[in-house]
């Protein structure tokens, strides 16, 4: 197989971190070693502990470099921060009064924020030309309505159209925290507390269920692709209407 480029989401927490460490090592039966990493950080506007993430990456990679006799042999990494936030506040801050009845009640505010990731991840694949996508989802954290199978599946439906492959390598693998503590203690990296920027969204007091955030996604996602179709081909003012800031 041809080593293709690889993009990343990339919070600092332990599972980024450590699908970011068996992608540059090529140990991992989806992620064969890539010839680029591209780790994208995604700035929603609602997070703490900024530094975290850079310095968590900037220390896996020295310690990373450590484990190969000739080091310029890893594949190059670049960590990339991407703003997300007026997509974040579009599909869902700005509007959770009239949403949220319209759910069940129910708080989706993490399924818009990685709806937002994840189309800025796509246009930023689809301009680099980097056609693989992976992201750190795992099965033991499912209470989070994005790392569901229903929105992996629709976000791999809504890359695709955009010649992008979004996989999820890990979702089954990581099914309990001390399978990635393991992965990441043999690679000599650390394997407790945090490293992503901690949200202030990140837990919510109700439980979506699978047709409720079925629902969200089916109203959300084209617009997120019509977003997408307008950012590409330049046409800015209507990529604008789709997400207008709120008005004072």
């Amino acid at each position: 197989m041809n080593k293709q480029e690889l993009a990343i989401l990339f919070s600092g927490g332990t599972d980024s971190l450590a699908v970011y460490a068996l992608a540059a090592a090529g140990r991992h039966p989806e992620l064969p070693r890539p010839i680029k990493i591209h780790l994208l950080h995604m700035l929603n506007g609602m997070s703490r502990f900024h530094d975290f993430p850079r310095e968590r990456f900037d220390t896996a990679r020295r310690i990373l470099a450590t484990k190969v006799s000739r080091p310029e042999t890893m594949p190059d990494t670049e960590m990339v921060e991407l703003d997300m936030g007026r997509l974040f506040q579009g599909l869902w801050l700005d509007r959770f009064e009239e949403l949220m009845p319209r759910y069940n009640g129910k708080n989706l505010v993490c399924v818009a924020c990685k709806i937002g990731m994840h189309t800025k991840a796509i246009l930023y694949c689809v301009e680099h030309l980097v056609p693989l996508l992976a992201t750190g989802y795992a099965r033991r954290q499912d209470y989070y309505p994005e790392q569901t199978p229903i929105f992996m599946e629709k976000i791999a439906e809504l890359s695709s159209r955009f010649g992008i492959r979004t996989i999820f390598p890990v979702f089954d693998d990581f099914d309990d925290q001390q399978i990635t503590r393991h992965v990441l203690e043999d690679f000599g990296l650390p394997s407790t507390g945090g490293g992503e920027r901690k949200c202030l969204f990140c837990q919510t007091l109700t439980t979506a269920t699978p047709k409720e955030i079925e629902n969200y996604l089916d109203d959300m996602i084209p617009l997120a692709a019509e977003f997408i179709d307008h950012k590409l081909h330049g046409r800015v003012r209507e990529a604008a209407a789709l997400f207008p800031p709120g008005r004072v």
